[in-house]
């Protein structure tokens, strides 16, 4: 009877992993997050450096004493769009990297109608986003960008998370109010982009990682 017993178990086993498999996008490496939130906060850095100020150091608007800054060569719109451009480029490298080695690791494919729908609802919320922020850009609305970058991710997440690990959902819920705070506090825009996409980035990793990947592996 305890034979069988536990001969039930693992086919139920079997079969959850399978329906799993083949409805949410499991490959997903906590490692991921991780370089994403480091990419993130080394972009972070960089602003800091580049405006001559430190996080928290007041509610002045960063961006309203940039007009007169020239590092590198680079009006601060520049250099912020470059600095986006280069986490974007790291974050996707490191995540592609991970990702990939995660779902060879496990015999996953890595392509799919099911890839492709994750993409497809993340994407189309970026999208907008990246519409939306470049809108503010051109009315000069510079302290909105911040905000509106968390809330369009954040809403990115939300929609993809039916495809993926559903800890994605409470990521994006905080990415959103992360971006909500920042519009009733624009000088500190800088600080919660910081937090959204460097710090909570790392947290919910190093949370999935030990989660998803290092339990697992423990348990073989």
């Amino acid at each position: 009877m305890t034979i069988k017993h536990s001969e039930h178990l693992d086919t139920l086993r079997d079969i959850r992993s399978m329906m799993e498999r083949s409805s949410r996008f499991i490959s997903l490496s906590g490692l991921s997050g991780v370089a994403a939130g480091i990419s993130a906060l080394a972009g972070a850095a960089a602003a800091y450096w580049y405006f001559g100020t430190l996080p928290f150091s007041g509610p002045r608007p960063y961006y309203l004493d940039a007009n007169h800054i020239d590092k590198l060569g680079l009006d601060y719109v520049s250099f912020c769009l470059l600095v986006a451009a280069l986490v974007v480029v790291f974050a996707i490298g490191f995540g592609i990297f991970f990702t990939t080695r995660k779902a060879k690791r496990k015999g996953q494919p890595i392509w799919d109608a099911l890839t492709r729908r994750l993409l497809l609802s993340l994407a189309i919320p970026l999208a907008a986003g990246g519409i939306f922020c470049i809108g503010l850009l051109e009315l000069g609305l510079f302290g909105l960008v911040a905000p509106a970058t968390l809330l369009f991710y954040g809403l990115g997440l939300v929609n993809a998370s039916k495809y993926t690990l559903p800890d994605i959902w409470f990521l994006g819920i905080s990415e959103i109010i992360l971006g909500l705070i920042g519009v009733f506090f624009i000088g500190y825009g800088l600080e919660l982009w910081a937090i959204g996409f460097g710090i909570l980035h790392i947290v919910y990793g190093m949370y999935m990682h030990f989660k998803y990947d290092h339990a697992k592996a423990q348990s073989r």
